[in-house]
């Protein structure tokens, strides 16, 4: 079940969670959950199983684009669906015409499976090549 958890932002879980999805440096982890309690356009939405948080996304939402920001389950229910499920989950809520993310090459076999189009950006940093993944939701007719 997907929920909102931006009133959950200092439970250890989500710091947790913030911290697989980011650099694990305790100051990276405050900034990107300061992002979420400041900035209004931010969402951080969780996934639950069984009354347990799982997983989480964090993204903003711009009209009919969504930027996923943060995306991580733990590593304990990692390889169960749960990544493809709160990505399924956030586009059932929100209904966006696309959706994308950024991501390292840890994580880009992950987009590419659930079935986003994957840019190569080059090395963002020295050594490092990231990628911009676009997925383009179908309209219903």
């Amino acid at each position: 079940m997907l929920v909102s958890i931006k009133d959950r932002i200092h439970d250890a879980i989500v710091e947790e969670l913030i911290g697989y999805s980011t650099l694990p440096e305790e100051s990276h982890i405050q900034a990107a959950l300061a992002m979420y309690k400041d900035n209004d356009s931010a969402q951080l939405l969780g996934l639950e199983d069984e009354g347990q948080l799982v997983a989480l996304i964090g993204l903003e939402q711009d009209g009919s684009k969504v930027m996923i920001k943060h995306l991580a389950v733990l590593p304990e229910n990692r390889e169960k669906g749960y990544g493809r499920g709160i990505i399924s989950e956030m586009i059932s809520s929100l209904q966006p015409e696309t959706v994308m993310a950024e991501t390292d090459e840890e994580a880009v076999d992950f987009y590419r499976n659930v079935g986003f189009v994957v840019y190569s950006l080059g090395e963002k940093y020295p050594g490092v090549e990231h990628f911009r993944c676009v997925f383009e939701t179908e309209e219903e007719e």
